[in-house]
C-alpha cells in the first residue's frame, strides 16, 4: 500500500479546523453544557470530583477541560468562558479525523483518505464536536480503542495490551453508554474474528492470557483512578457501577423517548419533501451498500476481517441505540463514526470496480459533491447561521437567543445601578429547570434558585420566574408582604422571553431600582 502523504493529512486537518474551530462562542449555552460547566467550576474550586450515579456522567470531560482552563488562566466557575469549554471537544473531533491513519494498513489508502475526509466534514460530527459534552470524547476514546485492538492484532505486545486496557478505562470513565461500546467491540470480534490471518494466530495460550490480564489491570487502574477522583473519593468507584442501574431504568421512558427510527430520520432528512434540504443520506446509503458488498465479496486493498468487524460493530451499536426508547441526537455520533469507516471502504471498492475512466470520474465527482462539498455547506449553515434554530435537525431542547439577551439586560441594569454586582436575583422555575441561567448569571454573588415561590423569602431585586408561578409571586408581593415593605415590579424585557423553544420565562425588576438606574443612565448620557 502506498504511503498517505503529508499533503492529504494537511488537507483533512485544515477542513477539520475550518468546520470545528470558527465562532465557537456564537451559540447560546445549552442547558446540559451549563450543568457540566458548573460541575467543572466546582472541580476547579475544590480539586475533587464526586461521581454522581444519578446523572452527569463520568469525570474525563472535566479533568481534560480543567487543563485547558488552567492553561488559559481560568481557575473559577466565574472566569470560565465558552471558548475554553468548547475547545476540548472541538480538538477531540479533530483528533478523531486523524485516527483512521493508524488503521491504514487494514483499511487501504483510498478508504483511509475518504474516512478522514468524511469525518472532517460530517455535519453531525462537526455540530456536536462544538458542544461541551461527553460524546466527542466517548467517540474519540472508542475509536482509539478500536485502533489499539487493530495494532495489537497486527503486532501483539504487552504495550498494545496495556494501551487497549487504558482506552477501555477512558471509555468507561467518560459515560455510562460505554457498556454499548464494549458490547459492540466484543460481538464485532466474535463475528469477524479479526485475528485470523494476522500475527495473533501464532500466540501461545499463555501469552494471550498474560496480555488479557495486563489489559484488564490497565483498564481497572485507569477507570478506578479517574472515577475516584485520583483516590480522593474511593466511593466514586462503586457509584460508577451503580450508575448503570440508574440509566437502565431511565432508558425505557421519559421526555426523551423517541421512536426506533429517530436517528435514521435525522440522518436521512429527505430533500424537497421535508425542508430544509440537508441530510447525511449519502453516508447512510454508502454504509448500506457497504454491508451488502461485504456479504458478497472481500474489498480489494482492505483487510476483510477488519471490514467485517467495523460493519458488525456499527450494526450492533445502531440497533442497540434504535431499540432504546431514550434517545438524544448526539448519541448517534458513536455509530456514525464507524459508519463513516464502512462507507469509506465502499467508496474505495466502487472506485476499484469502475474500470471505465469516465465512470470512475463520475463516481469521484458524485462523492466529492454529495459526500464532501454538500456537507461542508451544511456545516457552515448549521453551525454559523442556524446554530440554535429549531429548523436545524441537530438542535435539541436548545437555549434560545433570548437568554443571552436577558443576561445582557441584567448587566445593563446593574451597570447603571448603585447596587452593582450585589443586586439580589431570584430565579424560580418548576423542577429546577432553569438551566442555563446559572451560567449566564455566574458573575453575580447574590443569586438564589427555587422550584417554587417561597413565602418565607424576601422578594429579590430582580425576579426571573416561570409564567406558571406568577400568580403565587403576585400573591407574595402584594398580599403577604408586611405594610410598607411591598415594592412595585415592572418587566425587565419588552417582550416574552423563551428559555427554550416552548418554555417561557418572565423577568421583573423593582420599579424603584429600575427608575434609579434609568435616571443614572440618562444623567451619564
Amino acid at each position: 500500500m502506498r504511503r498517505i502523504g503529508p499533503a492529504w493529512v494537511c488537507i483533512v486537518m485544515v477542513l477539520a479546523a475550518m468546520t470545528r474551530l470558527p465562532a465557537l462562542t456564537i451559540r447560546p449555552m445549552h442547558a446540559d453544557e451549563a450543568v457540566h460547566a458548573a460541575i467543572l467550576g466546582q472541580f476547579l474550586r475544590t480539586g475533587s470530583y464526586r461521581y454522581d450515579p444519578n446523572d452527569y456522567h463520568g469525570p474525563t470531560l472535566n479533568y481534560i477541560t480543567a487543563i485547558a482552563a488552567m492553561i488559559r488562566g481560568q481557575k473559577t466557575f466565574q472566569s470560565l468562558d465558552e471558548l475554553t469549554l468548547r475547545l476540548v471537544p472541538a480538538i477531540a473531533g479533530m483528533i478523531m479525523v486523524l485516527l483512521p491513519l493508524a488503521m491504514a494498513d487494514g483499511l487501504g489508502r483510498k478508504a483511509t483518505i475518504m474516512a478522514m475526509l468524511f469525518t472532517a466534514v460530517s455535519p453531525c460530527m462537526v455540530y456536536y464536536s462544538r458542544y461541551f459534552m461527553h460524546e466527542p470524547l466517548l467517540v474519540l476514546f472508542s475509536l482509539g480503542l478500536i485502533v489499539c485492538i487493530w495494532r495489537y492484532i497486527r503486532r501483539p505486545s504487552l504495550t498494545w495490551a496495556i494501551l487497549i486496557g487504558g482506552w477501555c478505562g477512558l471509555v468507561y470513565a467518560t459515560k455510562e453508554t460505554s457498556i454499548i461500546v464494549f458490547a459492540s467491540v466484543i460481538i464485532g470480534c466474535l463475528v469477524a474474528r479479526p485475528w485470523r490471518g494476522n500475527a495473533t494466530e501464532g500466540l501461545r495460550r499463555g501469552q494471550v492470557l498474560r496480555h488479557i490480564l495486563v489489559g484488564l489491570t490497565s483498564c481497572i487502574v485507569i477507570a478506578a483512578t479517574l472515577c475516584s477522583s485520583f483516590w480522593n473519593n474511593p466511593g466514586g468507584i462503586i457509584d460508577s457501577l451503580t450508575s448503570f442501574g440508574c440509566y437502565l431504568s431511565r432508558a425505557g421512558n421519559g421526555r426523551h423517548s423517541h421512536p426506533w427510527y429517530y436517528y435514521l430520520d435525522l440522518l436521512t432528512w429527505i430533500p424537497f419533501l421535508e425542508p430544509p434540504a440537508w441530510n447525511e443520506g449519502f453516508l447512510v446509503v454508502c454504509f448500506a451498500a457497504g454491508l451488502a458488498l461485504l456479504g458478497l465479496r472481500t474489498p480489494v486493498g482492505t483487510d476483510r476481517h477488519l471490514a467485517r468487524f467495523l460493519a458488525t460493530y456499527t450494526l450492533v451499536m445502531l440497533v442497540t441505540y434504535c431499540l432504546i426508547p431514550y434517545k438524544t441526537p448526539w448519541c448517534m455520533m458513536g455509530f456514525l463514526q464507524s459508519m463513516i469507516l464502512v462507507s469509506a471502504i465502499l467508496y474505495s471498492e466502487v472506485n476499484h470496480l469502475l474500470t471505465n475512466r469516465s465512470g470512475r470520474i463520475a463516481w469521484i465527482v458524485a462523492t466529492t459533491g454529495l459526500g464532501i462539498m454538500l456537507p461542508m455547506w451544511q456545516c457552515e449553515v448549521l453551525n454559523l447561521r442556524l446554530h440554535s434554530d429549531p429548523r436545524n435537525p441537530y438542535v435539541y431542547a436548545h437555549t434560545t437567543q433570548d437568554v443571552p439577551a436577558l443576561a445582557h439586560a441584567v448587566d445593563r441594569l446593574v451597570q447603571a445601578s448603585s447596587l452593582g454586582r450585589q443586586v439580589y436575583i431570584q430565579v424560580i422555575y418548576p423542577g429546577h429547570d432553569y438551566w442555563p441561567l446559572p451560567w449566564y448569571l455566574r458573575s453575580y454573588p447574590k443569586v438564589g434558585y427555587w422550584s417554587r415561590v417561597d413565602k418565607e423569602c424576601t422578594p429579590g431585586d430582580i425576579i426571573i420566574i416561570s409564567p406558571d408561578l406568577e400568580p403565587d409571586l403576585i400573591r407574595l408581593i402584594y398580599d403577604l408582604r408586611p405594610p410598607g415593605q411591598a415594592h412595585l415590579y415592572v418587566p425587565l424585557m419588552d417582550r416574552p422571553v423563551r428559555l427554550r423553544h416552548g418554555a417561557l420565562i418572565s423577568a421583573y425588576v423593582r420599579k424603584d431600582l429600575y427608575d434609579a438606574a434609568s435616571a443614572d443612565a440618562a444623567a451619564g448620557l
